[in-house]
């Protein structure tokens, strides 16, 4: 399985929905709080030139935010990254 890490807060919409669709597929990940764990925003940031949240990897692959892994969904593309049989 690969290593699915995102950057979120426990208050944005996009956040949740994220976590939703990861838990429904039954992915696990890393979620680094960066409300909880403000010094690791400068991370997200740097590792995805992005200041909005969530910030999503798989593996090295910078999905984006919500709406982008939502896109990859929809385009039957996000289980091949994940790892499932789609």
């Amino acid at each position: 399985m690969p290593d699915v890490v995102m950057y979120s807060t426990g208050f944005c919409p996009y956040c949740v929905r994220a976590r939703m669709l990861l838990d429904r597929k039954g992915v696990n990940y890393t979620d680094i709080r960066v409300d909880l764990e403000p010094h690791l925003r400068e991370e997200m940031i740097r590792r995805s030139g992005r200041t909005s949240v969530p910030q999503i990897f798989i593996d090295d692959f910078h999905v984006g935010g919500c709406d982008d892994m939502l896109a990859l969904e929809n385009q039957s593309k996000l289980d091949p990254l994940l790892g499932a049989a789609g």
